[in-house]
């Protein structure tokens, strides 16, 4: 029978050789511009938020985006059958579903890439692994959860700084504004740690926010010395074009 010290340092073994092969897995999987959808898996096709998030994610599949969820139901579902509509042969439609033991929250069945999990914090840190920019779409617990998992990691330098937008204001603002006018008030937090926040109505207004991003993976790209990094920036600045030319229709 191993001892509980034994079995300490054989987790911290695995952990170790977990961090390391994502760090690989990271640098195989950087030359695509990915968007992560977050949201309720409440949410039923009737509802005008499912079309929302549908909407904003046929749009992005159309400029040839990923967009990656957690590959359940309600919103994440709108969000993927988005990308598998567009019949885009160039952007992926990414799930993460979790295994849930008392939860009937199936994987939807738009998914071109699934990766399973069986821990929130693995399937939180693969979703912050591909993405390159973070909707939020309104939700409950879990949103939040991902919300907040995500805005530490960029307060705290442990990824690259992304936007972080929230859908629906009258949702979100009443938490932002508790934020600032009680956690800033008593200094447990810092100003600068609304910098990657942004609030939204419309996918009107989610399009700038998306092109900022990709202008700097496009500097990104173009900065690689292998061939498939040009190939890449060509692409990311054919996508700024389509979306000033939407932005401007």
């Amino acid at each position: 029978m191993p001892t509980a010290e034994e079995v300490r340092e054989k987790i911290r073994r695995t952990l170790e050789e977990y961090f390391s092969l994502e760090d690989e897995l990271r640098i195989l999987e950087k030359d695509r511009f990915r968007v992560c959808i977050f949201g309720s898996a409440r949410i039923r096709p009737e509802d005008p938020t499912y079309q929302g998030v549908y909407d904003l994610a046929r749009l992005l599949a159309d400029l040839n985006i990923d967009i990656v969820t957690g590959g359940g139901p309600g919103l994440m579902e709108a969000a993927n059958r988005a990308v598998r509509d567009a019949r885009n042969e160039a952007s992926q439609s990414i799930g993460l579903p979790i295994h849930l033991p008392r939860s009937q929250e199936l994987a939807n069945r738009h998914l071109d890439i699934k990766s399973e999990h069986r821990r929130f914090s693995s399937r939180l840190d693969e979703f912050m692994r591909l993405s390159h920019a973070v909707i939020v779409a309104p939700g409950g617990i879990g949103t939040l959860l991902e919300l907040l998992y995500v805005w530490q990691l960029i307060q705290v330098h442990m990824i690259e700084p992304r936007p972080i937008v929230l859908m629906d204001r009258s949702l979100w603002r009443g938490l932002i504004d508790w934020m600032k006018d009680t956690m800033l008030a008593r200094c447990f937090i810092s100003a600068g740690d609304f910098g990657c926040i942004h609030c939204v109505d419309s996918r009107e207004e989610i399009l700038p926010v998306i092109k900022a991003e990709l202008e700097k993976f496009l500097a990104h790209q173009e900065a690689r010395p292998d061939p498939e990094g040009a190939v890449r920036a060509e692409e990311a600045a054919r996508i700024i074009e389509e979306l000033d030319r939407k932005q401007a229709t």
